[in-house]
């Protein structure tokens, strides 16, 4: 017999006016995310993707410190765990995520890079006819993976996507963790410390691209990613039920392929489009099925 569990929504008599205004903070971090990444190619290409990811992950860490002042000295030894764990896991999907898309088209990377939590949203449920979704999200995958010509066989830009996706599943489960250990954002401002100093022995293998202009160029696209990202899903969270998030937080693939388009020009074939509803489709749907 298929076991089921209840979610109790994350506030409770949220108006109309209230899951409004949370749904397009939603979408605004989403955007903030995939046009930030979209926008990290030129910084990616002149310090590399693991100089970039190291410099981003230091300037948030060093901005969001500045304002929340962690009292770091009073921490205890159970929330110095849970900020490392969370911190070790942010920094592991963020090298692999920009690792993949200096390899491979934004749009099949973040494709990938969702099946982290579609399984999270699947597997915690039970593992009955659900599993459909994971298979409807693969099939997308493939078909986003061949552009018209062959497919897209960069396999090093594969794997770091799906190490992305791993690190975003941990990064679910442990946020949950540091968000009832902590208060306010001193959680997300210790893991964004740690991640900053577990990326700095891969940020020095880029350290002879780095220059002090570049350094201070990031510091935009640290506000976009994952500064901005993190406070808006906060506040939305606030407003909206945890169901209709994770709905909203499926559109994030299409808004990836968008991004590589506009910004990137990375054109899409009839069948990559079709490829990306399908991943959209079964995160949506296993969401729908499993809040």
């Amino acid at each position: 017999m298929e076991q089921r569990i209840e979610i109790e929504p994350v506030t409770r008599g949220v108006g109309t006016a209230g899951a409004l205004t949370g749904g397009l903070l939603c979408l605004l971090a989403m955007a903030s995310v995939q046009f930030g990444s979209a926008f990290s190619a030129p910084a990616i290409t002149a310090h590399g993707a693991f100089g970039t990811t190291w410099m981003r992950l230091l300037w948030a860490a060093v901005i969001l410190a500045i304002i929340v002042r962690p009292p770091i000295s009073s921490y205890s030894r159970a929330q110095w765990q849970a900020a490392g764990l969370l911190g070790a896991a942010m920094a592991g999907m963020t090298l692999c995520f920009f690792s993949a898309i200096e390899r491979i088209p934004l749009g099949l990377a973040v494709a990938i890079d969702f099946l982290g939590p579609l399984a999270v949203a699947t597997f915690a449920f039970g593992l009955g006819w659900r599993l459909a979704w994971p298979l409807v999200a693969g099939a997308g995958v493939l078909m986003l993976a061949h552009d018209g010509e062959g497919w897209i066989g960069d396999t090093t830009g594969i794997l770091f996507a799906f190490g992305a996706a791993i690190g975003w599943a941990l990064y679910i489960v442990l946020m949950k963790k540091a968000g009832k250990a902590f208060e306010g954002l001193q959680g997300l401002s210790m893991s964004l410390i740690i991640a900053a100093v577990v990326a700095t022995p891969f940020g020095l293998l880029d350290g002879a691209r780095m220059t002090v202009e570049g350094s201070l160029s990031i510091v935009g696209l640290a506000i976009l990613v994952p500064l901005l990202p993190y406070a808006l899903e906060m506040i939305a969270l606030r407003r909206m039920t945890l169901s209709a998030f994770g709905i909203l937080m499926s559109l994030e693939p299409a808004i990836g392929a968008l991004a590589g388009f506009l910004v990137l020009s990375q054109p899409m074939t009839m069948a990559q489009i079709a490829g990306t509803v399908l991943v959209v489709a079964a995160s949506a749907g296993a969401t729908a099925t499993t809040a």
